[in-house]
């Protein structure tokens, strides 16, 4: 997230401490990020306190920097750029911790990186976006992390210089056993800012994060009728609508103080000298999600090559934020989707990656019985699994030849998803069957092949109807038929290799969901049938060989297949084609040999025989029967049927009855010599 989420510097006063003054790398990091793809929403639940992505990004970067103190009083110290090739040559200061000090070049000689390779990513030919705009390469991780992190050198300098000023007064302390705003609050001053605006804003986000950590989101539950809230968030409204003086006999800050300390200093065990403000859930989550984003280049989104060093220096933030491993992986999973989502789906390695620490997520859930990691982990899942979804419900529309790749990479997402929601959440993993287990996989599956075949169906209904026009009047019917002959071959050939990982009868159900939907097509057409016409034979033709057609891939898919197999055969009910032509044609038939006699009863009583009348000697009569045999033969042929030996014989027959009776009714008619 981080820098790609869009804030308005010009409107908001609260962001202009990373707006103002910004280098060069901060500029183009925001220049890329505008043409990317939108990140999606945060999972984590809403603060209900306004603060902006950049003051979260801020405060995260004030957080990582007093962590990364050593165990002495000395904060982490700046190398200035000018400095920057003598500091990579230096050894490091005894104050720094080695994967902070250590210069970038000696990253990139070091081994490949070990989260890379458990992650199945490549290393990059260029390790830092900055190289490939031309700028100065950051000499350091932590310069890297600053750059990554968007945070400009002035901004930098102004928080190093105040942990200076604290490392002072408080000498030995540890970051934990800090509060983190009231010491910003208390150390910087108006001169430290070169618009009086930007200093109200850096005070505005130091209250309002007191107020996030300390009453909105605390690590131990407030009472209503706790004095210290009461009296910190009266002092804190107070502050709003002016500035804090940060004189140290301000009453207002006096007041602010020491309410603050008095509520970071509950803890839910016995702590020694250890404040909370900011490891309340889901506070600790929101700045620790754009910790993580300094795992990730700036410009492209990819996985930094020295991403080991720097998870290593947001690991010292844990024990401020009250994060550990398990939601380490779990915002590191979303991280790696989300970047993929704003890749525009390209980075099939960031989604690889992604399905992989999912992995170490499902072992985590599987384990723990933290009410608060649970509660995280299911928002995180459902927006992980809602976009998946979303794609996989309708993958024909989604997926072309041109992005397949990245299909088995999501619907291994959604299915590792959905098992977690269905099975590690609920702590029933040990009581399920692999069998059972199964089923939920190909149950989810099974959705998605459904859905999608349900909707392309829809879809090839409406190009069938458009493809038919009064110069080609073929029947939709038939051009549909055709359509979904050719959609089940490509769900057998393309989209069926890549779903039968995970349900070995993938075929099958996408055969049998066609079957369906053209059955409900083909059966309110046989309702309005009455009589059989060209188009009428044309479209139930059709229909028979469509249905053989899938009936038979159907057949294939189960071939190695034991019982199940026959379950999608068996919900392939017949349509009958070849029964309601059959029927249809004797109808025909028998309609056709009735006319025809009535035809002759009509003519034979107005018909007199008069060999004078007639020079050709035969009666008119004669010759319209068998122009009217002759139609009907043409007729019956003209029917595209496959069971015409069969039919033929009884129109012959009721044919040859009825030349016999007008035979014998003209005979009968002729008297006697």
């Amino acid at each position: 997230m981080a820098r790609f989420f869009r804030d308005s510097t010009s409107s908001s006063r609260s962001s202009s401490d990373l707006a103002a003054g910004a280098d060069a790398s901060a500029s183009a990091a925001t220049t890329a990020a505008s043409s990317r793809t939108p990140p999606l929403p945060s999972p984590f639940p809403d603060l209900g306190v306004p603060l902006s992505a950049a003051e979260l990004r801020a405060t995260a970067y004030e957080v990582l920097v007093a962590a990364s103190r050593a165990t002495g009083a000395k904060p982490l110290t700046y190398i200035p750029q000018s400095a920057a090739s003598a500091a990579s040559a230096a050894a490091p200061a005894p104050s720094l911790s080695s994967s902070i000090n250590r210069s970038l070049a000696s990253s990139a000689a070091a081994s490949s990186s070990k989260v890379k390779k458990a992650l199945g990513l490549r290393r990059s030919s260029a390790s830092s976006s900055s190289k490939r705009r031309g700028a100065r390469r950051p000499a350091t991780v932590a310069e890297l992390v600053r750059v990554q992190l968007g945070v400009t050198e002035q901004a930098d300098a102004r928080i190093r210089r105040a942990l200076l000023r604290i490392a002072a007064g408080q000498l030995g302390k540890h970051a934990e056993s800090l509060v983190l705003p009231l010491e910003f609050l208390q150390q910087f001053k108006a001169s430290d800012f070169l618009d009086p605006h930007e200093y109200e804003a850096w005070q505005l986000r130091y209250l309002k994060l007191l107020e996030a950590g300390l009453l909105f989101h605390p690590v131990v539950p407030l009472k209503k009728s706790d004095i210290s809230a009461l009296r910190l968030r009266q002092v804190i409204h107070g502050a709003y609508d002016k500035p804090v003086e940060t004189e140290k006999n301000s009453k207002l800050l006096v007041e602010l103080c020491s309410a603050a300390r008095a509520l970071a200093g509950r803890s839910l065990i016995e702590t020694f000298d250890e404040f909370h403000w900011a490891d309340g859930f889901p506070l600790n989550l929101h700045i620790y999600q754009m910790l993580i984003e300094a795992c990730f280049d700036s410009e492209d989104g990819a996985v930094v090559d020295e991403i080991d060093e720097v998870v290593e220096m947001l690991m010292k933030t844990w024990p401020i934020l009250g994060i550990n491993q398990m939601f380490h992986n779990l915002c590191f999973a979303w991280a790696l989707f989300n970047h993929f989502v704003m890749s525009g789906q390209a980075d099939i390695e960031l989604l690889s990656g992604a399905g992989i620490q999912l992995t170490e997520v499902v072992k985590d859930a599987k384990t723990t019985k933290d009410p608060d990691y649970c509660d995280v982990l299911i928002s995180t899942i459902n927006s992980i699994m809602g976009w998946t979804e979303k794609r996989l419900l309708a993958y024909h529309e989604t997926f072309s030849a041109s992005n397949i790749d990245s299909m088995q990479g999501i619907v291994s997402i959604g299915v590792s998803t959905a098992k977690i929601l269905a099975e590690d959440i609920s702590h029933e993993y040990h009581r399920k069957r692999k069998q059972e287990t199964d089923v939920v996989v190909h149950s989810k599956i099974e959705t998605y092949i459904r859905s999608s075949l349900r909707t392309a169906f829809a879809q090839k209904m409406e190009e069938a109807d458009s493809k038919r026009s009064s110069r080609h009047p073929v029947p939709v019917l038939s051009i549909l038929a055709k359509a979904i002959g050719d959609l089940a071959t490509k769900e057998k050939t393309v989209y069926s290799p890549i779903l039968k990982k995970w349900h070995p009868l993938a075929t099958s159900v996408a055969v049998a969901t066609l079957h369906s939907c053209f059955g409900n097509e083909i059966k309110q057409f046989i309702a309005g049938l009455t009589d059989l016409t060209p188009d009428a034979a044309q479209v139930l033709k059709a229909a028979d060989k469509l249905e053989k057609d899938l009936v038979n891939i159907a057949v294939e898919d189960s071939v190695n297949i034991d019982d199940d197999g026959k379950l999608f055969i068996r919900e392939m009910l017949p349509y009958e084609a070849e029964n309601v032509m059959a029927n249809l044609v004797k109808a025909w038939v028998k309609e056709r040999v009735d006319r025809l006699k009535g035809w002759i009863d009509k003519i034979l009583q107005h018909e007199t025989w008069n060999p004078k009348a007639n020079g050709e000697n035969f009666a008119p009569s004669s010759m319209k029967m068998m122009q009217i045999i002759d139609d009907t033969l043409q007729a019956f042929f003209q029917f595209p049927l496959t069971m015409h030996s069969t039919l033929h014989s009884d129109l012959a027959t009721g044919l040859d009855r009825n030349i016999q009776y007008y035979v014998s009714k003209s005979k009968a008619g002729c008297g006697t010599y």
